[in-house]
């Protein structure tokens, strides 16, 4: 039971760093900060981290504000490169530029033209007008807001709106996980039996969600991180394995499907595929997630994907 309980402790302390890590990549960081924001010894520290997520402090902050960068470019043209390389955290572009060389085994520069030659960005010229046949754009009376009409079986509905901050308490999970069934169920599992004692779950405002850290086709597989959370006051206090952090206000792209587990990949692919390029809309670089808006039945699931979005 003790051994347990530490355990915990120092899963919770690393996600509290990785979070304060992600929440503030623009900005330098010392290890005497990240130990103290950890609560662990700076002379520990270090060895603590790379034991539990397998790289130092430093590599995992390099890997990831890299891994932004290349996020950043892959869904927009308007960043030039030294403007997003300092949106990531680095002052000297020189720095960034050999790192994201040594990363990728190309420079910034090529990675922006091989991935807008290889992905459905390059498309947009060609394909505009089928796009657009494919969507028809309306204004709703009810919300208030722009709609999308579309083709696609899975879809039942696309608009954007402004959703408010929303604190969440989560466990989180680093590894592969698509489609991967079992343990989705074991960690809603966790949070649900660490949550039903304390009141927290249901009400008109409880939302369940998942949130994707990375961009699973730029990060290693093995490196993925995602939550599963749902929505709980801002004063709750968490302990353990159950991590708290906010999904920032803004503008998002909800996308309403109606699949069974083999079809979320072609849910996601039609987001960033079709309806991104006929929109009007980039990728805003903040995290994304899966919203559930309903009980799962007779394997179909009903969720809303949602992506942070911001004017081309």
């Amino acid at each position: 039971m003790e051994k347990q309980h530490t355990e915990n402790e120092y899963i919770s302390r690393i996600n509290k760093i990785l979070d304060y890590i992600e929440a503030n990549l623009e900005k330098p960081f010392t290890l005497e900060e990240l130990a103290g924001v950890a609560n662990f010894s700076k002379f520990h520290f270090n060895r603590i981290f790379k034991a539990m997520i397998g790289e130092t402090p430093f590599q995992f902050i390099t890997r990831v504000r890299i891994e932004k960068a290349a996020y950043i470019i892959s869904t927009g043209k308007s960043n030039n490169i030294a403007e997003i390389a300092s949106k990531c955290g680095y002052a000297d572009i020189t720095t960034f530029s050999k790192n994201f060389k040594r990363h990728f085994n190309v420079s910034a520069s090529l990675y922006r033209q091989m991935q807008f030659k290889n992905s459905n960005l390059s498309q947009l010229v060609s394909n505009t007008q089928q796009r657009e046949e494919k969507l028809h754009v309306y204004f709703c009376p009810d919300s208030q807001t722009i709609k999308w009409r579309t083709i696609m079986k899975l879809n039942k509905s696309v608009e954007v709106k402004y959703l408010p901050k929303m604190t969440v308490a989560y466990i989180r999970y680093t590894g592969s996980y698509k489609g991967n069934e079992k343990l989705f169920r074991n960690l809603w599992n966790k949070l649900f039996k660490w949550a039903e004692p304390r009141n927290l779950v249901g009400g008109k405002d409880f939302k369940a969600l998942v949130v994707y850290h990375d961009d699973p086709s730029i990060t290693d597989e093995e490196k993925l991180r995602m939550s599963v959370c749902f929505t709980v006051p801002s004063d709750t206090k968490v302990e353990g394995e159950v991590g708290k952090m906010e999904i920032e206000a803004g503008k998002y792209v909800i996308a309403r499907f109606e699949l069974s587990v083999k079809d979320f990949q072609q849910a996601w692919d039609w987001v960033y595929g079709e309806w991104f390029p006929a929109s009007g809309y980039q990728p805003d670089d903040k995290a994304c997630f899966e919203m559930y808006t309903e009980e799962p039945q007779n394997g179909i699931i009903k969720l809303d994907i949602c992506v942070p979005v911001k004017p081309i």
